[in-house]
């Protein structure tokens, strides 16, 4: 602005200037009417700095186009100009409205073009496309602004599929340098992932026609991280957007917050809503791009299956009961009825997390009205939601989305005090809620170690629920696990095991590295917490994977090896480590002794299926009880798991025994006793389970090549999702007349086939098992002896873990 234009218009420049200040610091307007009036007053000081124009329009462009001007925003402005004035005219008038603004001390971000060199721009620059969607007429002639604004429309919808790939890789490069909002303890409230920069590309998106945002709660998140934003900028009196940790209590006071944790939580919980806005939004993108490439063309000309044009539906693979698998997410099947299933939102979750899919956003929302779990759970609901953990890393995105439509908290409602709840310490990375659910994932990986790894899991998933509540939040915790413990069904020793390992989840850390090792008070400190042998070895596994999940310098190697001296000390205080004792073998009923005598009798298998009602028998699993009885001999353990595999019949506990008959020389019978869940739809007949067992036997029936190709089907059409190796160990001392043999390992579709296969392969007989499932971990024992009898030599029992493990892919 030159000298005479200040002295012929004083006022212009000093009248914005009290109406800023009266703005910003005597009306105490805060939140949208601060943003508003704000970008109305500059409106209107920059419309009369301009003045008359002919052919001329002043545009602006970004955020202070879409109204929302914070107290130090850039001031995003184009003068558009449709080339009849010449260079020096533009100039002027250029100068006329830039220089009032420098004077001012405000941040301007300006360009001046006519249409075309706009639309060039536009074309060349990415974030100048971007700016010009949100092209607001401020003054001149308002001809100009919208003829801009359709052609900035046009452009982008016709170029959207070259351009939003363009977008998400900026995104992700801006979130990869910037990290994600709502784990950082001084967020750039505009830069990091779930920030606003998401928030407006969000917004591209959904113009370009091709996909939309989900728009629930997603304004309300944008408006309060622009809040925050303009208390920051009041409180510094800077243009900043990171919010660092000696601002944040003064923040939260302008924001009617208590405290700085409140205003951390506040922000956190809006990015969640836009960081997984963006990542359904993104998914939506990929599947309409790769359903506009040219392979449909080619379907449409040379015809196919499917409807008009050759075009074919996207299949629908089953999943589980009542849930499917369609075009890369998993979903509802067209008869799920939530409403009536409440098991059905953490079976659909288990399903997703160990296929390593994302559930669909639609999917998500129906479930959010599912009916309520029965307290206790039924077992179904506590298997999937074991099922759900063990999967690892997939599960931590399926628990987001469940967490977006507050399913978590439903189910579990202690989760809601901690979700989005800050940890102000170096060594965490994550938030309360997020870090139990990585301590959950890190813990999947260590389900092999361990005896019972359905507590390791839940254990992992509970052993900070206590934080942010008065007191020792060990103890706090403690206490809700108990609670949560009977409320998922089970009795009161696991409850007591699960308490413990959460009241005492940092005593193996806390004690290896600031005790005396040496100490026998040491060692006692920690046999008497832990109690038991089975105890200590679920706490040395949560103790690992809490550290793991907490940040990369919590578990070092010198860290792990002070632990596990210390375990081994107290291991040796409480004699060693035992196979935990298992449940009495109870005298045969006389249903299994008729049916042993018939298989004896007939010389053939005989099988007796029957349903068990949902939650029968307090703690065990649900699903049908089978009874298979039929004449000791080589290949009968592979010959019946694979029968049940071809049927998709899940093994959930088993339990194998010899029978000897009436007379000495009575050829003995095998008695499988079986619970099993079909994956999704009604299990097969007794008669076909026995002819498919008989063919089995016989060898007309190919079960492992059956079972190959099958598998062979299933990953060919998805890669699946990597687990933790298989472990397979001798258990020393397990028993006088056998040798045991230990096997964890990942559940899958023919794994006891496998394993029986891999023994009798090994000329073993099995002369009793014990097989569980616990969530997706299979826990089996085996009890086994050479043609001979008895337990095997130390160098044949290495000899055959070895075989077995080698069998599973370990």
């Amino acid at each position: 602005m030159t000298e005479h234009d200040t002295e012929a218009h004083p006022g212009r420049h000093g009248g914005y200037a009290a109406a800023r200040l009266r703005l910003l610091h005597e009306e105490r307007l805060t939140g949208p009417p601060l943003r508003t009036e704000l970008a109305r007053a500059t409106d209107h000081w920059l419309g009369e700095l301009l003045g008359p124009a002919p052919g001329v329009a002043l545009v602006a462009v970004g955020g202070y186009g879409r109204g929302e001007l914070s107290p130090r925003s850039d001031l995003d402005v184009l003068l558009l100009h449709d080339g009849t004035t010449t260079a020096p005219g533009i100039a002027a008038l250029a100068d006329r409205v830039w220089y009032p603004v420098w004077d001012m001390g405000l941040a301007l971000d300006h360009s001046v073009r006519t249409p075309a060199e706009a639309r060039k721009a536009a074309a060349s620059d990415l974030k100048v496309h971007l700016g010009l969607l949100d092209a607001r007429h401020l003054a001149g002639d308002p001809a100009l602004t919208a003829a801009l604004r359709t052609t900035a429309y046009e452009d982008w919808r016709a170029q959207a599929p070259a351009r939003l790939p363009e977008l998400r890789e900026l995104c992700e490069e801006r979130a990869h340098r910037q990290g994600e909002l709502r784990f950082l303890l001084e967020p750039d409230l505009k830069e990091a992932r779930g920030g606003l920069r998401d928030a407006t590309a969000l917004r591209a998106v959904a113009a370009s026609w091709l996909a939309d945002a989900p728009r629930e709660g997603l304004e309300a998140a944008r408006t309060l991280l622009l809040d925050t934003r303009d208390a920051l900028h009041l409180a510094t009196g800077r243009a900043t957007d990171r919010l660092a940790l000696q601002e944040q209590d003064q923040v939260a006071a302008a924001l009617g917050l208590p405290d700085a944790d409140a205003l951390l939580r506040g922000v956190y919980r809006a990015a969640h809503t836009v960081s997984y806005a963006a990542e359904v939004t993104w998914r939506e993108v990929g599947r309409v791009l790769r359903a506009r490439s040219g392979r449909p063309r080619l379907r449409r000309i040379i015809g196919g299956r499917g409807g008009r044009g050759g075009f074919a539906a996207p299949e629908r693979i089953p999943l589980a009961e009542g849930v499917v698998e369609q075009d890369g997410e998993v979903g509802l099947a067209r008869t799920a009825r939530p409403e009536h299933d409440p098991v059905l939102p953490l079976r659909a979750a288990a399903a997703a997390a160990q296929a390593g899919l994302p559930l669909s956003r639609h999917a998500v929302r129906r479930m959010a009205g599912a009916a309520a779990l029965p307290v206790p759970w039924p077992a179904e609901a506590r298997e999937q939601l074991l099922t759900l953990l063990g999967a690892g890393e997939p599960a931590v995105a399926v628990w987001e989305a469940l967490e977006t439509e507050g399913i978590v908290s439903r189910l579990l409602p202690e989760w809601e005090h901690v979700r989005c709840r800050p940890q102000r310490n170096a060594l965490h990375r994550w938030t309360v809620d997020r870090h139990l659910v990585e301590t959950a994932v890190r813990a999947a990986a260590l389900t092999r170690r361990v005896g019972r790894p359905d507590l390791l899991l839940l254990a992992a998933l509970l052993h900070d629920i206590g934080k942010g509540r008065p007191g020792d939040h060990s103890e706090t915790g403690a206490a809700t696990a108990r609670q949560v413990a009977a409320r998922l069904g089970y009795g009161p020793d696991d409850a007591t095991v699960l308490a413990t390992l959460v009241r005492h989840h940092l005593l193996l850390a806390d004690t290896a590295t600031r005790r005396d090792l040496g100490d026998p008070a040491t060692v006692r400190a920690v046999t008497d917490a832990v109690g038991s042998a089975a105890v200590l070895e679920l706490l040395h596994a949560l103790t690992e994977a809490d550290a793991l999940a907490t940040g990369p310098t919590a578990w070092t190697a010198w860290r792990a090896s002070l632990v596990a001296d210390l375990v081994r000390r107290a291991a040796a205080a409480l004699d060693g480590r035992p196979v935990p004792p298992g449940p009495r073998r109870c005298a045969p009923t006389a249903e299994q002794t008729a049916a042993a005598d018939e298989a004896r009798r007939t010389d053939a298998p005989v099988v007796v299926l029957r349903a068990r009602p949902e939650g029968a028998g307090g703690d065990g699993p649900v699903g049908v009880e089978l009874l298979i009885a039929l004449p000791d001999r080589p290949g009968v353990l592979p010959a019946a798991a694979g029968v049940l595999a071809l049927h998709r019949l899940r093994v959930r506990t088993a339990e194998i025994r010899a029978m000897a008959g009436p007379a000495a020389d009575d050829r003995p019978a095998l008695l499988l006793t079986w619970r099993v869940a079909a994956e999704y739809g009604s299990p097969p007949g007794a008669a076909r389970l026995r002819e498919d067992l008989t063919r089995a036997l016989d060898g007309s029936l190919d079960v492992a090549g059956r079972l190959a190709e099958r598998e062979a089907a299933y990953r060919g059409r998805r890669p699946g999702v990597p687990h933790a190796p298989p472990r397979v160990s001798v258990a020393p001392g397990g028993s006088r007349d056998a040798t045991v043999l230990e096997v964890r390992a990942q559940d899958a579709p023919g794994l006891l086939h496998r394993i029986g296969r891999a023994l009798d392969e090994a000329g073993l007989w099995v002369r009793s098992a014990h097989v569980s499932t616990l969530g997706a971990s299979a826990v089996d024992a085996f009890y086994v002896t050479g043609a001979g009898g008895g337990p095997l030599p130390p160098e044949e029992e290495a000899r055959t873990a070895r075989a077995v493990q080698e069998s599973l892919g370990g």
